[in-house]
């Protein structure tokens, strides 16, 4: 197969009850310069063309399913998105699903990024990508989607949606997750009453061990995100669930972390009540789904309220671009 980051469909993600309607989630892979990203894609359906793509990035320790949760019904934010019109497509960051055998160690956050802006240049040659892609990240995965913003190629994203982040440790660094420890199971979930039944049950097949490099460099975090977030040139929103436990989020704590986001057009917190860190697989699942769509519509009224002319809106970075940084992704 010629060209980098093609997309290869593997067949559906999983098989329904007797009767029941297909499944709208397949499972996908993209091609990165020859390293394979797993993932999870639901698409508007009839074949209706996108209004952009959104693309879910998980957490340590978790996988792409993350962001599709099975315990009830509406909770899902691939099936939530393709049915209000988008694109969605998660995706499972590098050393994690398919791309573990061919990263065993895992990549650094800057690795990551290259490896992600080059696995959505294929994509976008295949697909239709609508205003562009948007993304919506958690924990971990917010601090790729805000590296790949402050990439030059993050110019053209429309937006980040990041839950379950912040950039002071509210624990002390032995508390946290590591190499060898997973951390405080509680601090991951908070109350269990705040997760329907069987979210735990089904979380299981979701676990994956958090690679060595993420692992060792997470510490490092409260230090990187200064320069970082400087470069970042598009409008954040950042959502604590009311029982995070891993990061500040008082208010000093978060005056801070948006100060940081200088260069961004539009900087906001929010918080979600009746949630745990992992808010994508609680009851407000639906309810911080919605709103993070929500502040994807905003981002876009914002672009085209700001055209002084009639005008297409900016696509994501043309491939041809991307595509020669794809040859020096590191494994």
């Amino acid at each position: 197969m010629t060209g980098l980051a093609r997309l290869r469909r593997v067949g559906p993600a999983a098989a329904g009850a007797p009767g029941a309607p297909p499944s709208p989630v397949r499972e996908i892979t993209l091609d990165a310069a020859g390293i394979p990203l797993s993932g999870l894609l639901a698409e508007p359906p009839d074949g209706a063309p996108p209004r952009a793509v959104v693309v879910a990035v998980h957490g340590g320790g978790m996988r792409a399913g993350y962001f599709d949760s099975r315990a009830l019904p509406g909770l899902s934010l691939l099936r939530l998105g393709a049915a209000l019109g988008y694109t969605v497509l998660a995706v499972d960051r590098p050393g994690y699903g398919q791309s573990a055998a061919a990263l065993p160690e895992g990549q650094t956050l800057f690795e990551q990024s290259a490896t992600l802006h080059c696995a959505l240049a294929g994509f976008a040659r295949d697909h239709r990508l609508g205003a562009g892609y948007f993304v919506v990240a958690h924990s971990n995965g917010g601090k790729l989607a805000l590296a790949a913003a402050a990439d030059p190629a993050g110019d053209s994203l429309i937006g980040l949606d990041i839950s379950g982040l912040g950039h002071l440790f509210a624990v002390g660094l032995r508390r946290m997750p590591g190499v060898h420890s997973p951390g405080e199971w509680r601090r991951h979930w908070g109350a269990l009453r705040l997760y329907p039944p069987g979210a735990f049950q089904l979380g299981r097949a979701l676990v994956a061990p958090v690679p060595e490099r993420e692992a060792r460099e997470g510490a490092l975090w409260p230090e990187m995100y200064p320069a970082i977030a400087a470069r970042v040139r598009t409008p954040v929103r950042f959502t604590f669930a009311a029982q995070e436990q891993w990061w500040r989020h008082d208010p000093e704590a978060t005056q801070d972390l948006t100060r940081r986001l200088r260069a961004a057009p539009r900087v906001t917190v929010a918080r979600q009540p009746d949630a745990g860190h992992n808010i994508s697989l609680g009851w407000a699942a639906r309810t911080y789904h919605l709103r993070a769509l929500a502040f994807l519509e905003e981002c876009l009224l914002a672009r085209d309220a700001a055209a002084p002319a009639p005008r297409v809106r900016a696509r994501t970075a043309d491939p041809a671009v991307i595509e020669p940084a794809c040859q020096s992704v590191v494994r």
